[in-house]
Formats: structure tokens, C-alpha cells, sequence
């Protein structure tokens, strides 16, 4: 039952407000279907599935909320989930940031389902599986891997005339490999809406080359290098980014309240200003074919094409409806990803132009220093090279680095062609003066 057509989820959405007797309601139905397998030491180690629908309700009275959910959809369940929505809404105290459920909207169009993700088996995860694990034992190379697919839906409505339906799917797979004293290690990952552009093997060569290619890492100093990141060190499907926590940075309430690295002295922010190398433009489409997004966010506003870098300025930031509204500014809801426009140069490439430089597959570890400068600390790990007269020379030893993503932007060298991780659309970048401020026995 996880994938409701648009007709069977407004046919049970309508039933749910129809039981309402609160001023304002809206209902929400998720679904789900998928499945995972994971590896370790080239061996299967786990394998699920997920199949699940679940019904959210909230019910206001005049400023007041109360939110209930439930997982069945008999009459009886149903009426009982919109009851206790509106009970806790009578007991709730006003909120003072209030603003009223939308009513109809207008809903662009993506490519975010595909019929081939849709129809997964556990035979096929077995076989992408089946495909690395070989790999790495004709190589004598241990691997542990994690692929996650799922196909679901979202359907909204509510009482004021909203209605809202989109389907989805995505796969996301990533893989560790290990040389077997464990002194080399590499790493891929990617994810995708149509699974005949995955391949499980591809990605653990890219991996396995990667770790064999990491042994006998040597130390070298610590400073400020000209790195080349590949995308997996600029963002991620599993922890805390650097262009993760900098989108994450454009809510316009904590630049007008002085919490953000766009925050304007005296008040106000910096919308409008140039803050980074001009040629840095970031961009968030939900119908972009790459990354196919959700077109309309969690309170049922619509998402459009919006710019937030271009050239280097910032032009736009989002916010709440009620922080809109409060501060007269436009009503645009956060991105579902994000694309970094680049150029048509590979890894390969940016390596070739370098004379002296690191290359980094992949950051951990990330954490806050300072969020009015975006300073952020971690390490790298997964594959870490010296290259020397456009070649990797040898492997070395890992680094922690402290560094801004808005001083990253600004010491531009090259940007690369860009990929899709983590949900994002990003090239590799090869930035000077990055800052490495420790070594790090780990691999």
C-alpha cells in the first residue's frame, strides 16, 4: 500500500477533512517502499525492506495547533487521529508566529520518478552487491558497502483549497574499500532517481584503485596547500558538508538577527553583496533532470528555479512564511538541492594544471568553530595525495584542516565539471591556501 496514486491519496486525504470540525486543517500522507543491503568484509552482513504510509493532521483553532498521526486508514482510525489533532489544538497555547494554511497553489513539474528504481528486488541489490564483493576478493581488497533504495510519495491537502501530489524514487550507494593491513583506503558514493545510470562495480574500482593507491602514505607538513576536493569532500549523503553547511546558511531570519555569516553590521543582511570568487553561482530547480527535487516544501509552498550565488553575490535567501511576512522580504522556501555551476574539467584535469598541490577524496568529522564566519573543522581520510608537476607522486599521511567555506570560495583556482552526491548537483574545486593545521594517524 506504500504507493498511493494521486487519486486513492486525496480520496483518504478528503475523508480525513471531512471528519474536522477545527478552523483550519491540513493533512499529510508520506509512503514509502524500498529496500537496503550492506556488506562488510566482502560478505553480505544485513538486507531489509521498508514498506510503510503514514498519515500527519493538523488541526488549528484560531492560533492554536495540534498535530496528530496515525498508520491506518479504516474510518474508524481516521476520524480518531483528526480528533486528537484537535484536542491537543484546544489545549496549546497561541503561537505567537502564527500565519494561516495556505489555499491553492500552482506546482511545477519534475522528473523525480522513475519505473526502473521503482521496481527493485532484493535480487537486484544482491547482484550489485555480488559485483563489488567480487572485485575486491580477486584484488585481495576488503570492502564494506551500504545501498539504500526507496520509491514513495507525498500528498498534502487541506481545508483552504491546497492540494498536493508528488512521487519519487532514489537509490543512494556507497563503498569503502580497505587493502589488508588496513594501511590503504578508498572511498566512492553517489545517488540516483534512475538506477540504469548506478553501477555498483564502477564505483568500487574507483574506490579499490583509490586504496590501493593510499599505501605507504608519508607525512608531510602541515600548512596552507593549494587542494584539489573532489565532490565527496564537499558534500555528503551521510554527515556535515562545507557547501552543505553554507547553503545551510542562507535562512534570512538568522541574518537579520545576527546569527549568521550574513548578518550586516547595525542589522540587516548582506543580500546583494559580493562575498565570493565571481565565478561561483549556485542555483537550486526541482525539474532539473540531474537532481529532480520535491516541488513544493513541507507547508505546501510552491519551489521555483531560484539563484542564491550569482557571480559571486548573494541574491536570494529563505525563510519562514512568518519571517516573510515580518520582515516584508520574499516568500521563498528553502531548497531541496542544490547545483554549483562548473565548467568541463575532470578530477584528471584539475590534476594535470597543478604543480604543487593535495588532492582530497573525501572530508569527515566536520564540525562548527564559528558560525559567523563558517569556520569548520575535520579531516580527511579515504585517499589523500601529493601531486607534484601536474602527477600524484605519493600518497600522504592524513590532515586536519580548519577552514571557511567563504574564504574556500574565494580562493578559487579551478572549477571542474560537476557530479551529483548527497542530493546536490557539484564539481570538484581547486582552491589555494586551504588550511591543514594538524596530522592524523588514522587512514
Amino acid at each position: 500500500m506504500a504507493i498511493l496514486s494521486r487519486d486513492e491519496a486525496q480520496s483518504i486525504l478528503k475523508k480525513v477533512l471531512s471528519f474536522t470540525t477545527a478552523d483550519e486543517c491540513e493533512a499529510t500522507l508520506n509512503g514509502t517502499n524500498g529496500g537496503n543491503i550492506r556488506t562488510a568484509r566482502n560478505t553480505v552482513s544485513t538486507a531489509g525492506a521498508v514498506d510503510n504510509i503514514s498519515l500527519a493532521v493538523e488541526a488549528r483553532f484560531g492560533k492554536r495547533s495540534g498535530v496528530a498521526t496515525c498508520n491506518q486508514f479504516d474510518d474508524a482510525t481516521l476520524r480518531r487521529c483528526v480528533q486528537r489533532a484537535e484536542e491537543v489544538a484546544r489545549l496549546a497555547p497561541e503561537s505567537p508566529e502564527y500565519v494561516p494554511l495556505l489555499g491553492a497553489q500552482q506546482y511545477l513539474t519534475a522528473p523525480s520518478f522513475a519505473q526502473s528504481t521503482a521496481g527493485i528486488t532484493p535480487d537486484y541489490r544482491a547482484s550489485q552487491a555480488l559485483a563489488g564483493i567480487k572485485l575486491c576478493d580477486q584484488k585481495k581488497l576488503s570492502s564494506a558497502s551500504f545501498l539504500e533504495d526507496e520509491s514513495g510519495f507525498i500528498a498534502k491537502r487541506n481545508n483552504k483549497g491546497l492540494e498536493a501530489y508528488q512521487q519519487f524514487t532514489n537509490l543512494d550507494f556507497s563503498v569503502t574499500v580497505r587493502t589488508p593491513d588496513g594501511l590503504g583506503s578508498g572511498y566512492a558514493a553517489g545517488d540516483f532517481t534512475d538506477i540504469s545510470k548506478f553501477d555498483a562495480g564502477r564505483m568500487t574500482q574507483i574506490a579499490a584503485d583509490k586504496a590501493a593507491a593510499s599505501v605507504g602514505a608519508k607525512a608531510i607538513e602541515p600548512g596552507k596547500y593549494t587542494v584539489i576536493l573532489e565532490p565527496a569532500a564537499l558534500v555528503s549523503n551521510t554527515d556535515a558538508s562545507l557547501l552543505g553547511a553554507l547553503m545551510n546558511a542562507f535562512d534570512a531570519r538568522n541574518a537579520d538577527e545576527g546569527r549568521s555569516f550574513l548578518s550586516k553590521k547595525g542589522g540587516g543582511n548582506k543580500k546583494g553583496e559580493k562575498l565570493f570568487d565571481e565565478r561561483v553561482t549556485i542555483y537550486s530547480d526541482p525539474t532539473s533532470a540531474d537532481i529532480p527535487g520535491l516541488v513544493f516544501a513541507g507547508d505546501g509552498r510552491p519551489r521555483q528555479k531560484t539563484t542564491w550565488i550569482e557571480k559571486g553575490v548573494v541574491k536570494n535567501l529563505y525563510s519562514s512564511r512568518f519571517w516573510a511576512q515580518k520582515a516584508g522580504i520574499p516568500d521563498i522556501p528553502g531548497p531541496s538541492g542544490f547545483i554549483m555551476a562548473g565548467g568541463t574539467a575532470s578530477t584528471a584535469d584539475l590534476i594535470k594544471s597543478t604543480q604543487k598541490g593535495i588532492l582530497v577524496t573525501r572530508l569527515w568529522y566536520i564540525r562548527p568553530v564559528d558560525p559567523q564566519t563558517l569556520l569548520y573543522t575535520g579531516l580527511t581520510r579515504d585517499g589523500t595525495f601529493y601531486i607534484e608537476n601536474g602527477k600524484i607522486k605519493h600518497p600522504v599521511k592524513n590532515f586536519r584542516f580548519n577552514e571557511s567555506p567563504i574564504i574556500m570560495l574565494n580562493n578559487l583556482e579551478a572549477i571542474g565539471r560537476p557530479v551529483r552526491l548527497g542530493g546536490n548537483f557539484v564539481p570538484p574545486l581547486k582552491i589555494r591556501d586551504f588550511t591543514f593545521t594538524s596530522l592524523s594517524d588514522a587512514v
